[in-house]
């Protein structure tokens, strides 16, 4: 019998001290070490044993901080059938099961982490499709907090009440995939998935048309549902972007039919292909985010944000920026664009780490449309699962159920979901990482200028006439569409989502603490205020 865990709300997830640990891992408390910052230039071998000194003790401050063990939920070894595990691409019998012989392999060779176990893993027949770069997990980095210093809560029980919610959120992000952000609080989709969640999460995390599918922070909650980020023309070089794209045509659903899903479990490619129209169009609804998210790179919409912030001028750089105000020296190499930039880059790849570890090496969650399957075997009558009775009987897989002949987690993209575990997410991980640069070197209280919104069709955009919005909440608004867009698509969960957000936040504060040291400048510190609401201010390698 699988014992009940500690249910975990929509917007608390993470309050149980991850975030906490994580912080503390990225130097919290270290008395201050070595720093460029010096009125005397340090020239020939001194500058050398000077550089020495900064990336020694930048290294040194890390080897210190205590690194609790990773905990996992125990699925994996709690089910011989590994119902609730990672093994796309491996050998599975006819109800998408994996190999028990095969599955064992795959987990010797990430115990191994030896190139010559990958390159001799044996696959299923039928895998056409890659693992997805598995000895990433091992890799090192020279700057910011490393992966494996990270913790993230257990991922959420197989039977547990939590998995049900995760589950069903999903499901009704599919059903509603094509309903506009702006018909939220109207639409009879959306006013359903409101009252099968509720039922779901109780009274004290009741689910609202403001809420519905949105991230946690405060800034999420302000608003349009959509980041002004992923609206506003990008200045790139002798270009402009217009951030209206060609989007797949709504009504599109994959992988809804058995032998479709079980090929895609054993790593076949996609029969089927994705139709556009013709006519480009504004993010307007889960359908247009769900395909950004497909086809992004790791750091494009932190870049874009950062090129749209840079617009605004001096003020809408941090208070902290030395050169804020200054009418004979700007800021370029340190604390300009080129900083920014890179370190938004830095910071993309550092939480793609970090989330590689977790992912590989620690949870190896099953992705929702695993679940999916074990959904639809279940009340097929095929197998039987222990899946909690709340999403057996929950709304959105009666009517999945009803629309398509099967329980299967209809999917925005052709192929599901990628080929590497579910918790948690790397866009969320990246997100994390990327907005805590944004967040230091730009001013949280700059209010944007002249906001706009799509319309419902995405035809157009047109003013926001509503509160003021300001950079930090859009940028942080920023991180959690990008995240929640890939729930919507239906290869993540929630859990997985807001995890790797938090990974990526202490890997990229970890940075920030490594290059608090290498300034010349006087400045203060870079200042910030965390996913969870915690002022921080980051001084020559120390938190405060």
């Amino acid at each position: 019998m699988v014992r009940p865990t500690r249910a975990f709300s929509r917007r608390s997830f993470l309050r149980g001290g991850t975030a906490g640990f994580v912080l503390a891992a990225a130097g919290a408390g270290l008395a201050p070490l070595a720093s460029a910052n010096s009125d005397t230039p340090v020239t020939g071998d001194a500058r050398q044993r000077a550089s020495f000194t900064l990336r020694h003790a930048a290294a040194r401050a890390y080897l210190e901080q205590a690194v609790p063990a990773a905990v996992v939920t125990g699925d994996e070894d709690r089910y011989a059938d590994k119902r609730a595990s990672f093994a796309k691409t491996l050998v599975h019998n006819d109800l998408g099961e994996p190999d028990p012989v095969n599955f064992q392999q795959f987990l010797e060779a990430l115990a191994t982490g030896s190139s010559d176990a990958f390159a001799q893993l044996p696959r299923s027949p039928e895998a056409q499709v890659k693992l997805n770069n598995p000895q990433a997990a091992y890799a090192f980095d020279l700057a910011g907090l490393d992966g494996y210093a990270t913790r993230t809560a257990p991922a959420p029980l197989f039977a547990s009440i939590d998995q049900a919610r995760d589950t069903a959120e999903v499901y009704w992000q599919a059903l509603t995939l094509d309903v506009p952000f702006r018909d939220y609080d109207a639409h009879p989709l959306t006013a359903a998935a409101i009252t099968d969640l509720n039922a779901l999460y109780g009274s004290n995390d009741a689910v609202s048309p403001d809420t519905l599918f949105r991230g946690t922070t405060a800034g999420d909650l302000r608003g349009p549902y959509i980041s002004q980020f992923l609206w506003l023309s990008v200045p790139y070089g002798i270009h402009t972007i217009d951030q209206r794209y060609r989007f797949p045509s709504r009504g599109q659903a994959f992988i809804t039919k058995y032998d479709a899903w079980l090929a895609c479990e054993r790593g076949s490619k996609p029969q089927d292909i994705l139709q556009f129209d013709p006519a480009m169009r504004y993010i307007s609804s889960n359908r247009e985010l769900a395909e950004y998210v497909h086809q992004d790179f790791s750091f494009a919409p932190y870049l874009n944000a950062a090129l749209v912030t840079l617009r605004f001028g001096d003020d809408a750089l941090a208070p902290s920026n030395p050169y804020r105000g200054l009418a004979n020296q700007s800021g370029d190499i340190t604390f300009g664009n080129k900083n920014i930039l890179t370190l938004i880059a830095e910071a993309a790849l550092l939480g793609q780490k970090g989330s590689w570890y977790h992912k590989w090496l620690v949870h190896r969650r099953a992705r929702p449309e695993v679940i999916g399957g074990r959904l639809d075997n279940h009340l097929a009558g095929r197998a039987a699962y222990d899946l909690h009775a709340d999403l057996l009987h929950c709304d959105a897989v009666a009517r999945v159920q009803q629309q398509n002949g099967s329980a299967l987690l209809p999917m925005a993209f052709p192929e599901g979901s990628p080929t590497h575990p579910s918790y948690p997410s790397a866009h969320a991980a990246n997100a994390g990482a990327c907005i805590t640069i944004l967040k230091a070197f730009f001013n949280a209280d700059f209010v944007i200028p002249n906001p706009v919104q799509a319309t419902a069709d995405g035809s157009a955009l047109e003013p926001w006439t509503g509160a003021d919005l300001t950079l930090g909440a859009e940028i942080e608004k920023l991180a959690s569409n990008i995240a929640m867009g890939r729930d919507a698509a239906g290869v993540h969960f929630r859990s997985d989502s807001l995890q790797g957000l938090y990974v990526g936040e202490s890997q990229a504060i970890g940075l920030l603490c490594d290059y608090s040291r290498t300034y010349n400048e006087r400045f203060d510190g870079f200042r910030l205020t965390t996913l969870d609401g915690r002022a921080l201010a980051i001084s020559n390698g120390v938190i405060q």
